[in-house]
């Protein structure tokens, strides 16, 4: 067998007591009992140990450790592994170690992701430290740590720290999440593109599938009544009756269209803008106290918020365009453009940021819920599980349902926004109306109580899980096409 020199040496140098810990930890690898560890094992052990993977985990393993390509790794080779990871852990173990005292503390911690570029404040880095931290000392000796990473997939020190805090970007359909951490060697190796660019992709197929309930919505918002009685499967048969199958996505192609802008500015307003009024405006002591102190989790949201605001100004034409387009009869504009010209013409420059006042109000109740609401679940989870890293179905979970909570908070205003910009159309008479947001919550309130400011709320509902898993599949498969690494 090839490398059984090098095993039989190792083996030769290990301890009765290294020897029967290794034999212990390789049998709960191997799960059906064979005697060998083959991929479907490693997975299910992987889970069922609650260790933190990243995508392609098991498959990177057998890659660098089956040394006779059998596809399976046996004891020998399974000591090979150990002793060699463990010499390069125990060299990681040390350079974070910086005060060489033996362990690692939430000071140190912060220390090496600040080099990486990363802001981690004292929070979550003693929420990091808990992860490996069995005895309860907040801090990490050699054994916690090489017991928690002795199967991470982990090179070389920057693996180690992203491996130990990887996070997964999600778009459910109209909200993509830029991430607010990329580290200088990301920006500095254009990684940082090839992310959005995952993540645009990911969003412009997730829309797209799930167009038809989209519109569907938007029809419900602006048409429907407790006195038409109009609900999901009228809903469409209206829209197929109108103008076929075709007409199902209409308002799609602007919607697919300002993923890329959109994206784009919250990440540059988020970096660059957030920075730049906190500092012009003397607001940064007030939202950071002391100078060192890095970004909390209230502060990253105020930060994501102003963010959102920003990238919202500028895109919230193509916001009232797609609202148009989606309510439009056949025949009525031939695209975007057309569209863009014949409202412009008649109802003047105005028009294009009807309903921008609720869509701004609700920036704020949606992400502030659902960035509580998915820390509180994932610390609940963590909390639960000993502290253990939460996998990727459980973030998924957690952002499912945090972002529902978040929707329903904001929904009311969203409705507004809808019905003010497709002010015209909702007006049977042909007249323009003179709604405002406050006049229009009171009429809707009045005539149909609160659910009257849900309408429309089945259908979007109804896209959130197909489009969390579209997204998630499509941000996977592109990312890994561009050659980036789940940080």
């Amino acid at each position: 067998m090839a490398g059984g020199k090098s095993s039989d040496k190792n083996e030769e140098t290990m301890t009765p007591e290294e020897e029967k810990s290794l034999r212990k930890l390789f049998e709960k690898l191997d799960v059906n009992k064979d005697g060998k560890v083959d991929m479907d094992d490693l997975n299910k052990a992987l889970h069922d140990m609650q260790v933190p993977q990243l995508p392609g985990h098991a498959k990177e393993f057998f890659k660098a450790h089956d040394s006779d390509h059998d596809g399976r790794i046996d004891f020998h080779e399974f000591v090979d592994y150990v002793r060699e990871h463990e010499k390069r852990l125990r060299e990681f173990f040390h350079t974070l170690d910086t005060n060489q005292d033996g362990s690692i503390d939430a000071g140190e911690i912060q220390e090496s992701f600040r080099k990486l570029g990363v802001n981690v404040d004292r929070t979550e880095a003693e929420r990091l430290l808990q992860r490996m931290d069995k005895d309860g000392t907040l801090k990490i000796d050699w054994t916690e740590w090489r017991d928690y990473l002795i199967l991470s997939p982990t090179q070389n020190i920057h693996d180690i720290l992203h491996y130990w805090r990887h996070a997964t970007i999600i778009d459910i359909g109209e909200n993509a999440i830029v991430p607010d951490d990329f580290t200088e060697e990301e920006m500095q190796t254009g990684m940082w593109w090839r992310h959005l660019v995952s993540g645009g992709a990911a969003g412009a197929v997730s829309r797209t599938c799930t167009a038809p309930l989209d519109r569907l919505k938007v029809l419900l918002q602006v048409h429907g009544s407790s006195k038409n009685n109009l609900g999901v499967m009228s809903g469409f048969k209206q829209m197929l009756d109108e103008g076929g199958i075709k007409s199902l996505w209409r308002g799609n192609g602007v919607n697919v269209i300002k993923i890329a802008p959109e994206t784009a500015l919250k990440f540059l307003a988020y970096e660059q803008v957030m920075n730049k009024v906190f500092n012009c405006l003397l607001l940064k002591r007030l939202f950071r106290g002391e100078d060192n102190h890095e970004l909390s989790i209230v502060e990253r949201l105020a930060s994501g918020s102003l963010a959102g605001v920003t990238s919202q100004t500028i895109i919230y034409p193509m916001e009232v365009l797609k609202t148009r387009l989606a309510l439009r009869k056949t025949g009525q504009y031939s695209g975007i453009f057309d569209c863009a010209k014949k409202v412009y013409k008649h109802e003047g420059i105005k028009v294009f940021y009807r309903g921008y006042i609720p869509n701004i109000c609700g920036i704020i109740p949606y992400a502030g819920i659902d960035l509580a609401i998915y820390e509180t679940l994932k610390s609940m989870y963590m909390k639960k599980n000993k502290n253990s890293d939460p996998g990727v179905l459980v973030l998924l979970a957690c952002g499912t349902v945090s972002s529902t909570c978040g929707q329903l908070a904001s929904y009311p205003l969203a409705l507004i926004r809808t019905k003010l910009q497709a002010q015209d159309y909702s007006n049977s008479s042909g007249a323009k109306s003179t709604d405002t947001m406050s006049s229009l919550f009171l009429k809707i309130f009045k005539k149909e109580g609160i659910f009257g400011l849900y309408r429309g709320l089945a259908p979007n509902f109804m896209k959130v899980i197909p489009a969390v898993g579209i997204s998630y599949v499509v941000y996977e498969k592109v990312r890994k096409q561009l050659g980036v690494k789940m940080t």
